[in-house]
C-alpha cells in the first residue's frame, strides 16, 4: 500500500519503521558510513525553509493481524523549492527489483507535475544501483562532485594546531558555535554572495542574503543540526574575509558534515582555507567529543579545496552526482510503462 505520510503526524511505530528501512539502505550501499539515530528524526523530515515544501508517500506492508501497522519498505518525498522538485526515494533492499521504486518516483513526479514545475532533481550517490536506476527513468547527470572523510582518530594535532595559526597577518579568526553573531549576518552573507561559484550544484542551495542566512540556520537547528560557524576578519575593515561551516546531526552525530568554505577573492592567498578549516576541527574535539569523522563534498575542478582537504588528512570516498529530467518526460515514460 502506498499513501501520502506526513512525518508530523505519524505514529512512533512508523517513525521507528523508516528509520530501519533507511539504514538498511545505508548497510547494503554505504557500508562505512554510521546508522541514523531517531533523534529528531521526524523535525529533520517535516522542518523546511520559508517558501519550501516537502511532500512524502510511503509503502507500506498490510496491518498485521494483531491491527498493528505493517512495515515501511519504501519512502519518497519531494522538496518544492525555487523552479524545480528535489527527490529522495528509499526502497528496502529486500524489495528492490520489484517495481516500488518506479511506483514511488511516478506519485511524487505526478504530484510536482501537477503543482507545475518542470524539472526534478536527484543526489545519486555513485558506486550505488541508484545510478542505472534514475539512468533507466532518463535522468541526465548535470554535476558531480566528490565526497572525502576525515578520520578524526587519525589526526596529527599538534600538526594541526600549527595549521590554524598559518594565517597571513591582518586577519583574526573566530569560531561561533551555533552560527555568526547577528552583527556578522549581513558581512557574512556579503563574503558568502559575492563568491558564488556558477559551478555549484542546483540541489544544496547556500543562502546569500541576510534573512535567508537566518531562515537557514532557524531551519538547521529546528531540523536537530547543530552548525558551528569559524570566520577570518579582515582587521581593517571588519568584513568576513573567509568562513567554514560544519554541521553535527542528531540524527548521525558521531560524523558531521562539512557545508560552506568560502575565502572572498581580494582575501586569497594567505592561508585562510586552511588555518579555518584547521581551527573547526580543533574546536569540534572539545565540543563535540563523540565525533569520530566528518565529510565533505567538492567540485572536482576546485583543486585547490581539495589539496587543503588532503593536507588535512581526508580521504576521497566516492562520488556525489545531481541528476535532473523533465517532469513532464519523466511522467509519461513511467505511465507508459504501467
Amino acid at each position: 500500500m502506498v499513501r501520502e505520510w506526513d512525518p508530523r503526524t505519524a505514529s512512533s511505530a512508523e517513525i521507528a519503521s523508516l528509520l530501519d528501512t533507511l539504514n538498511a539502505v545505508l548497510a547494503a550501499d554505504l557500508p562505512q558510513d554510521p546508522p541514523w539515530r531517531e533523534s529528531s528524526l521526524r523535525e529533520y523530515l517535516a522542518e523546511v525553509m520559508p517558501g519550501e515544501r516537502r511532500i512524502s508517500w510511503i509503502a507500506q506492508e498490510d496491518p498485521d493481524v494483531d491491527g498493528s501497522p505493517g512495515a515501511i519498505l519504501g519512502q519518497v518525498h519531494v522538496l518544492l523549492l525555487g523552479n524545480i522538485g528535489v527527490l529522495e526515494v528509499l526502497v528496502h533492499p529486500s524489495v528492490r527489483r520489484s517495481g516500488l521504486g518506479r511506483d514511488l518516483v511516478l506519485r511524487a513526479a505526478r504530484r510536482v507535475y501537477q503543482e507545475g514545475f518542470e524539472s526534478i532533481g536527484v543526489e545519486v550517490v555513485g558506486d550505488t544501483p541508484a545510478v542505472a536506476f534514475y539512468e533507466s527513468l532518463g535522468f541526465t547527470r548535470e554535476y558531480v562532485e566528490t565526497r572525502s572523510v576525515l578520520d578524526l582518530a587519525g589526526v596529527d594535532w599538534a600538526e594541526l594546531a600549527e595549521m590554524s595559526t598559518g594565517v597571513g597577518a591582518g586577519y583574526r579568526v573566530q569560531f561561533h558555535p551555533g552560527g555568526p553573531p547577528d552583527e556578522l549576518i549581513d558581512a557574512y552573507a556579503r563574503a558568502k554572495a559575492e563568491v558564488r561559484d556558477i559551478e555549484d550544484g542546483e540541489l544544496r542551495p547556500s543562502s546569500y542574503d541576510p534573512q535567508r542566512l537566518r531562515d537557514s540556520l532557524d531551519c538547521l537547528h529546528r531540523r536537530g543540526m547543530k552548525p558551528y560557524i569559524v570566520l577570518a576578519l579582515h582587521e581593517q575593515t571588519g568584513e568576513v574575509a573567509g568562513l567554514t561551516e560544519v554541521v553535527v546531526p542528531a540524527q548521525h552525530p558521531t560524523r558531521a558534515d562539512q557545508y560552506d568554505t568560502i575565502v572572498v577573492q581580494d582575501h586569497r592567498g594567505y592561508g585562510i582555507d586552511r588555518a579555518i578549516k584547521a581551527r573547526m576541527l580543533l574546536e569540534l574535539r572539545s565540543a563535540e567529543p563523540q565525533l569520530t569523522e566528518v565529510q565533505t563534498w567538492n567540485a572536482q575542478a576546485n583543486e585547490a579545496m581539495l589539496k587543503v582537504n588532503a593536507e588535512l588528512g581526508y580521504r576521497t570516498d566516492r562520488d556525489w552526482c545531481e541528476y535532473s529530467v523533465d517532469v513532464a518526460e519523466l511522467v509519461h515514460r513511467l505511465d507508459a510503462t504501467r
